[in-house]
Protein backbone atom coordinates (compact mmCIF):
# COMPACT_ATOMS: atom_id res chain seq x y z
CA UNK A 1 0.00 0.00 0.00
CA UNK A 2 1.33 3.45 -0.92
CA UNK A 3 -1.00 5.79 0.58
CA UNK A 4 -0.11 8.51 3.27
CA UNK A 5 2.02 7.80 6.43
CA UNK A 6 1.10 8.74 9.86
CA UNK A 7 2.78 8.18 12.81
CA UNK A 8 3.01 8.53 16.15
CA UNK A 9 5.69 8.65 18.92
CA UNK A 10 4.56 8.27 22.36
CA UNK A 11 7.94 8.64 23.78
CA UNK A 12 7.90 8.17 27.68
CA UNK A 13 4.99 10.34 28.39
CA UNK A 14 2.90 7.60 29.55
CA UNK A 15 3.44 4.96 31.76
CA UNK A 16 2.28 1.22 31.07
CA UNK A 17 -0.93 0.94 31.86
CA UNK A 18 -1.87 4.49 30.45
CA UNK A 19 -0.33 3.71 27.02
CA UNK A 20 -2.57 0.48 27.00
CA UNK A 21 -5.64 2.90 27.70
CA UNK A 22 -4.36 5.02 25.23
CA UNK A 23 -4.11 2.41 22.45
CA UNK A 24 -7.76 1.37 23.24
CA UNK A 25 -8.84 4.70 22.92
CA UNK A 26 -7.24 4.41 19.50
CA UNK A 27 -8.73 1.65 18.35
CA UNK A 28 -12.30 2.58 19.39
CA UNK A 29 -12.13 5.95 17.84
CA UNK A 30 -10.16 5.59 14.53
CA UNK A 31 -9.87 1.64 14.38
CA UNK A 32 -12.31 1.51 11.67
CA UNK A 33 -11.88 4.91 10.07
CA UNK A 34 -11.93 4.96 6.09
CA UNK A 35 -9.14 6.53 5.62
CA UNK A 36 -6.99 3.21 6.70
CA UNK A 37 -8.02 1.82 3.58
CA UNK A 38 -4.91 3.66 2.62
CA UNK A 39 -3.38 5.34 4.97
CA UNK A 40 -0.90 3.51 6.89
CA UNK A 41 -0.43 4.37 10.78
CA UNK A 42 2.20 3.25 12.94
CA UNK A 43 2.26 3.80 16.44
CA UNK A 44 5.37 3.99 18.48
CA UNK A 45 5.20 2.81 22.44
CA UNK A 46 8.17 2.25 25.19
CA UNK A 47 9.53 -1.27 24.59
CA UNK A 48 7.64 -3.04 27.34
CA UNK A 49 3.76 -1.83 25.98
CA UNK A 50 5.03 -3.10 22.13
CA UNK A 51 3.78 -6.90 22.66
CA UNK A 52 0.45 -5.67 24.30
CA UNK A 53 -0.12 -2.80 22.07
CA UNK A 54 0.35 -4.76 19.12
CA UNK A 55 -2.44 -7.48 20.50
CA UNK A 56 -4.32 -4.07 21.16
CA UNK A 57 -4.54 -2.85 17.34
CA UNK A 58 -4.37 -6.79 16.22
CA UNK A 59 -7.17 -6.80 13.58
CA UNK A 60 -7.22 -3.29 12.75
CA UNK A 61 -4.83 -1.89 10.31
CA UNK A 62 -2.60 -0.49 13.09
CA UNK A 63 0.89 -1.22 12.92
CA UNK A 64 3.41 -1.19 16.03
CA UNK A 65 6.71 0.12 15.84
CA UNK A 66 10.11 0.99 18.66
CA UNK A 67 11.64 4.15 19.43
CA UNK A 68 14.78 2.84 19.07
CA UNK A 69 17.29 -0.34 18.42
CA UNK A 70 20.43 -1.62 18.80
CA UNK A 71 22.97 -1.52 16.02
CA UNK A 72 23.64 -5.32 16.79
CA UNK A 73 21.71 -8.35 16.29
CA UNK A 74 22.34 -9.88 19.85
CA UNK A 75 24.91 -10.77 21.94
CA UNK A 76 26.75 -8.89 25.20
CA UNK A 77 24.86 -5.56 24.74
CA UNK A 78 23.35 -5.08 28.36
CA UNK A 79 20.36 -2.90 28.44
CA UNK A 80 19.77 -3.18 24.49
CA UNK A 81 17.20 -4.36 22.33
CA UNK A 82 17.50 -6.25 18.97
CA UNK A 83 15.46 -5.58 15.75
CA UNK A 84 15.59 -9.09 15.51
CA UNK A 85 13.82 -8.87 19.06
CA UNK A 86 11.38 -6.56 17.81
CA UNK A 87 10.76 -8.12 14.70
CA UNK A 88 9.99 -11.29 16.63
CA UNK A 89 7.51 -9.22 19.56
CA UNK A 90 5.45 -7.35 16.87
CA UNK A 91 7.04 -4.12 15.58
CA UNK A 92 6.88 -3.39 12.21
CA UNK A 93 8.59 0.22 11.97
CA UNK A 94 11.12 1.63 14.18
CA UNK A 95 12.54 4.94 14.23
CA UNK A 96 15.94 6.11 14.24
CA UNK A 97 18.54 9.07 14.48
CA UNK A 98 15.43 11.36 16.37
CA UNK A 99 16.92 14.78 17.44
CA UNK A 100 16.51 13.45 21.19
CA UNK A 101 18.94 10.48 21.21
CA UNK A 102 21.36 12.12 19.15
CA UNK A 103 21.62 15.32 21.35
CA UNK A 104 20.87 13.36 24.98
CA UNK A 105 22.34 9.91 24.28
CA UNK A 106 25.16 10.76 22.06
CA UNK A 107 24.02 8.92 18.98
CA UNK A 108 26.30 10.04 16.27
CA UNK A 109 26.26 9.60 12.46
CA UNK A 110 27.70 5.94 12.54
CA UNK A 111 25.30 5.18 14.98
CA UNK A 112 22.41 5.95 13.33
CA UNK A 113 24.11 4.25 9.83
CA UNK A 114 24.48 1.06 11.92
CA UNK A 115 21.03 1.22 13.50
CA UNK A 116 19.59 1.85 9.52
CA UNK A 117 20.86 -1.15 8.20
CA UNK A 118 19.92 -3.39 11.78
CA UNK A 119 16.26 -2.31 11.29
CA UNK A 120 16.49 -3.01 7.57
CA UNK A 121 18.39 -6.47 7.75
CA UNK A 122 15.99 -7.37 10.26
CA UNK A 123 12.70 -6.15 7.94
CA UNK A 124 12.02 -3.58 9.67
CA UNK A 125 11.05 -0.03 8.47
CA UNK A 126 13.41 2.58 9.62
CA UNK A 127 11.50 5.93 10.65
CA UNK A 128 14.88 7.94 9.53
CA UNK A 129 14.89 11.27 11.98
CA UNK A 130 16.79 14.20 9.98
CA UNK A 131 16.61 17.52 10.65
CA UNK A 132 18.76 21.08 10.78
CA UNK A 133 19.62 21.84 14.57
CA UNK A 134 18.62 26.07 13.83
CA UNK A 135 16.84 28.02 11.10
CA UNK A 136 18.57 28.25 8.17
CA UNK A 137 17.64 29.12 4.86
CA UNK A 138 15.47 26.34 2.87
CA UNK A 139 18.19 25.16 0.62
CA UNK A 140 20.79 25.48 3.22
CA UNK A 141 18.99 23.10 5.57
CA UNK A 142 18.10 20.98 2.84
CA UNK A 143 21.90 20.29 2.43
CA UNK A 144 22.06 19.31 5.87
CA UNK A 145 18.84 17.24 5.93
CA UNK A 146 20.24 15.24 2.78
CA UNK A 147 23.93 14.89 3.75
CA UNK A 148 22.09 13.13 6.90
CA UNK A 149 20.06 11.24 4.80
CA UNK A 150 23.05 9.76 2.54
CA UNK A 151 25.33 9.24 5.99
CA UNK A 152 22.50 7.19 7.28
CA UNK A 153 22.06 4.78 4.33
CA UNK A 154 25.58 4.07 3.34
CA UNK A 155 25.94 0.74 4.89
CA UNK A 156 21.82 -0.24 4.35
CA UNK A 157 20.94 -3.23 2.64
CA UNK A 158 17.56 -3.08 0.26
CA UNK A 159 14.27 -2.30 1.63
CA UNK A 160 11.48 0.67 2.33
CA UNK A 161 12.52 3.60 4.25
CA UNK A 162 10.44 6.58 6.05
CA UNK A 163 12.33 9.26 6.28
CA UNK A 164 10.70 11.81 9.20
CA UNK A 165 11.77 15.71 8.48
CA UNK A 166 11.89 17.06 11.73
CA UNK A 167 13.70 20.37 11.88
CA UNK A 168 15.36 20.00 15.33
CA UNK A 169 14.23 24.12 16.52
CA UNK A 170 10.63 22.86 15.59
CA UNK A 171 10.61 20.07 18.08
CA UNK A 172 8.58 21.13 20.87
CA UNK A 173 7.78 24.68 19.88
CA UNK A 174 4.54 26.65 19.56
CA UNK A 175 4.28 25.62 16.15
CA UNK A 176 5.43 24.07 13.05
CA UNK A 177 8.07 25.48 10.81
CA UNK A 178 6.52 27.53 7.34
CA UNK A 179 4.62 25.54 5.08
CA UNK A 180 7.22 26.61 1.85
CA UNK A 181 10.45 25.90 4.58
CA UNK A 182 8.66 22.57 5.12
CA UNK A 183 8.25 21.88 0.89
CA UNK A 184 11.90 22.92 0.09
CA UNK A 185 13.29 20.55 2.09
CA UNK A 186 10.97 17.91 1.57
CA UNK A 187 11.33 17.86 -2.20
CA UNK A 188 14.93 17.57 -2.26
CA UNK A 189 15.20 14.46 0.04
CA UNK A 190 12.35 13.29 -2.24
CA UNK A 191 14.82 14.28 -5.39
CA UNK A 192 17.86 12.20 -3.63
CA UNK A 193 15.80 9.09 -2.68
CA UNK A 194 12.31 9.57 -4.76
CA UNK A 195 11.41 5.71 -3.46
CA UNK A 196 11.12 7.08 0.22
CA UNK A 197 8.32 7.96 1.73
CA UNK A 198 8.97 11.62 3.04
CA UNK A 199 7.07 12.86 6.39
CA UNK A 200 7.36 15.95 7.96
CA UNK A 201 7.50 16.04 12.46
CA UNK A 202 8.22 18.85 14.62
CA UNK A 203 5.32 20.04 16.12
CA UNK A 204 2.94 18.73 13.58
CA UNK A 205 -0.48 18.92 14.38
CA UNK A 206 -4.31 18.96 13.23
CA UNK A 207 -4.72 21.31 10.10
CA UNK A 208 -1.17 20.98 9.24
CA UNK A 209 -1.79 18.01 6.22
CA UNK A 210 -3.97 19.87 4.79
CA UNK A 211 -2.10 22.89 4.40
CA UNK A 212 0.56 21.17 3.13
CA UNK A 213 -0.73 18.95 0.71
CA UNK A 214 1.44 16.81 -1.72
CA UNK A 215 4.60 18.66 -0.20
CA UNK A 216 4.66 15.79 1.87
CA UNK A 217 3.63 11.95 2.16
CA UNK A 218 2.19 12.35 5.83
CA UNK A 219 3.20 13.62 9.53
CA UNK A 220 5.20 12.19 12.47
CA UNK A 221 3.20 13.18 14.98
CA UNK A 222 3.76 13.47 19.15
CA UNK A 223 1.68 15.41 21.65
CA UNK A 224 -0.87 16.35 19.53
CA UNK A 225 -1.92 12.92 18.90
CA UNK A 226 -2.17 12.24 22.75
CA UNK A 227 -6.20 13.39 22.14
CA UNK A 228 -7.85 10.29 19.91
CA UNK A 229 -9.92 12.99 18.46
CA UNK A 230 -7.16 14.80 16.88
CA UNK A 231 -5.56 11.71 15.51
CA UNK A 232 -8.97 11.19 13.78
CA UNK A 233 -8.79 14.92 12.47
CA UNK A 234 -5.28 14.21 10.70
CA UNK A 235 -7.03 11.07 9.66
CA UNK A 236 -9.84 12.70 8.44
CA UNK A 237 -7.25 14.91 6.51
CA UNK A 238 -5.59 11.82 5.55
CA UNK A 239 -8.12 10.14 3.60
CA UNK A 240 -7.97 13.20 1.28
CA UNK A 241 -5.00 12.63 0.01
CA UNK A 242 -4.58 9.56 -1.78
CA UNK A 243 -1.19 8.73 -2.90
CA UNK A 244 1.91 10.48 -2.43
CA UNK A 245 3.61 12.06 -5.25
Amino acid sequence: MNGPVIGVSLKMYFGYGQTLSWCRSIVDRVGDHPALRTVRLFVLPSFPAIVAAAEIFAGTPIAVGAQNLSTADGGAHTGEVSGAMLRESGARYVAVGHAERRAMYGEDEATVAGKTAAALRNGLVPVLCVGEPRPAPALDAASECTRQLASALRTAPDGPVTVAYEPVWAIGADKPADVPYIAAVCAELRDRRPDLSVIYGGSAGPGLLTRLGPAVDGLFLGRFAHDPAALADVLDEAGTMGSPA
